[in-house]
């Protein structure tokens, strides 16, 4: 069985209130919130699953709290032994900006995208201000649709709700299935007891539950794409 180990690498940052994250649960507290670019290794390949911020503030005291540091993308892939030319594949699991504004420095890589998200992308309602088309102009996208295996052992689970086309990402790794979530969330959506939480911000809530559902029903390790922990864990798994 083919088997690969996942890097969460902190490259940018932002400070907002829980229920961002989780849907009509836990307004009033304040978070730091990480945003990943989450580096897969294995049969040669260098993958990311996005590619985070290009600019950011970092809050007073919030790596001490957080106990990782926050980096600029090249520094973080600096600190795994990479330039981003070494990356193979880009996938994105949507196409907000904190999650794809480094996309373009890696020059060498598929960049694999849903259908439904890059259209959507193109003329985003006015509701949702967080697409930049200018971006992902003049790369080389490869539009999916649905649930595909995209290299042996990592797998596209179409994972719509939090965005029209988010995908999360299933690896094969010697802890089981691990998923990163192609939506926005943390823990706290899946708690140890109960049902799921969706993601506090979506296009369309069922949809964002239901996506949430299968995530917690397929994976042997969750990886929620802005958890505070991820960073502090080094290689996935570990």
């Amino acid at each position: 069985m083919t088997e690969y180990t996942i890097r969460p690498l902190a490259v940018g940052i932002n400070q907002t209130d829980q229920g961002i994250m989780t849907y009509q649960r836990g307004y009033g507290t304040r978070i730091l919130l990480p945003v990943y670019s989450f580096l897969i290794q294995g049969r040669g390949l260098n993958i990311l699953v996005d590619t985070g911020m290009e600019e950011f503030m970092v809050p007073p005291g919030a790596q001490e709290a957080l106990g990782f540091p926050i980096l600029e993308f090249e520094e973080a892939l600096g600190l795994a032994g990479l330039e981003p030319r070494q990356i193979d594949l880009v996938i994105q699991t949507h196409l907000h900006n904190d999650h794809c504004e480094n996309t373009g420095l890696c020059s060498r890589a598929r960049i694999v995208v849903q259908r439904a998200e890059h259209e959507f992308a193109q003329n985003p309602h006015p509701l949702d201000h967080r697409y930049f088309p200018e971006l992902l102009e003049g790369l080389d996208l490869e539009l999916v649709e649905g649930d595909l295996e995209i290299e042996p052992g990592i797998d596209l689970l179409f994972t719509p709700g939090h965005t029209p086309g988010g995908q999360s990402v299933a690896v094969s790794t010697a802890a089981g299935k691990a998923i990163i979530t192609g939506f926005c969330c943390n823990a706290k959506n899946f708690p140890q007891t109960g049902p799921v939480v969706a993601p506090g911000v979506h296009t369309d809530a069922i949809a964002a539950y239901d996506s949430a559902v299968r995530v917690k029903e397929l994976a042997d390790l969750i990886l929620p794409c802005h958890e505070q922990g991820l960073g502090a864990r080094g290689v996935i798994p570990d």
